[in-house]
């Protein structure tokens, strides 16, 4: 894929696979373009060039969504592609509640029976871990770590077959920080979803990703298993992360 903004390169030739039941970490300093390849697989920017596939039930199985008319991406994005934010004000509205915010994901997917709404906005937020006597409590007065549990919900009311994380633990206390990742990692068990996970924290790296692409400049310059690329880098970019971190 390649995108550019005015005369400035965001992502030069890169190239993702993530299959089901796997997490694959993306790191790299500010600028790196890691955010916008995020972007990119969210549907929410349309790169200069490249493919991009899913392997989903659907019509558009096996069709390149960067070619869709911007109804059909959004189609595919409401029901194929969950996200969460590391600002919870970008996926949530704050002030409707914890329930409504997953109903409403479901809402704009079609269904229109209250009662359903309500129970699968209950089902969504239990496999989320969120305590359910909250449930009509708006985002705006939980905590950061409860309000990403919202977006998690959220993001998995429909089932998607990507999920992906951008940031999803920072500004986190460390103990919440670990009650996220031990939800996640049961999540990507029990749903056996492919994960995208973007962060600048290698200890969440190290603890949820299985393949890890390291970028400096749009571009990719490390990619690999995650133990090998954190106990034994090769590019100097990436050596300096690691140490940078120890």
């Amino acid at each position: 894929m390649r995108k550019t903004y005015a005369r400035r390169v965001a992502v030069e030739d890169v190239s993702l696979e993530v299959y089901p039941g796997e997490v694959v970490g993306i790191v790299g300093e500010s600028g790196s373009g890691k955010s916008t390849l995020l972007r990119i697989l969210n549907l929410e920017e349309v790169p200069d060039s490249g493919h991009y596939v899913l392997n989903i039930d659907s019509p558009f199985r096996g069709q390149n969504l960067l070619n869709l008319s911007r109804f059909d991406r959004r189609s595919v994005q409401i029901r194929h592609i969950g996200v969460v934010y590391q600002n919870p004000h970008l996926g949530l509205r704050m002030r409707f509640t914890s329930s409504g915010n997953v109903a409403e994901r479901l809402l704009i997917a079609g269904e229109r029976s209250y009662g359903a709404l309500r129970e699968a906005a209950r089902t969504s937020l239990a496999a989320s871990e969120f305590p359910l006597n909250r449930m009509d409590d708006p985002p705006i007065v939980l905590s950061g770590g409860m309000q990403q549990r919202v977006q998690l919900a959220r993001a998995l009311a429909l089932k998607p077959a990507v999920l992906l994380l951008d940031e999803p633990t920072t500004g986190l206390d460390v103990s919440i920080q670990a009650l996220v990742m031990d939800t996640l990692k049961h999540l990507q068990r029990e749903l056996h979803l492919a994960i995208v996970l973007v962060s600048h924290d290698l200890g969440v790296i190290r603890t949820l990703a299985d393949r890890v692409m390291v970028m400096r400049g749009g571009h990719v310059v490390e990619r690999g298993l995650t133990d090998q690329i954190l106990e034994d880098p090769q590019h100097p970019y990436t050596q300096q992360l690691v140490h940078a971190r120890l």
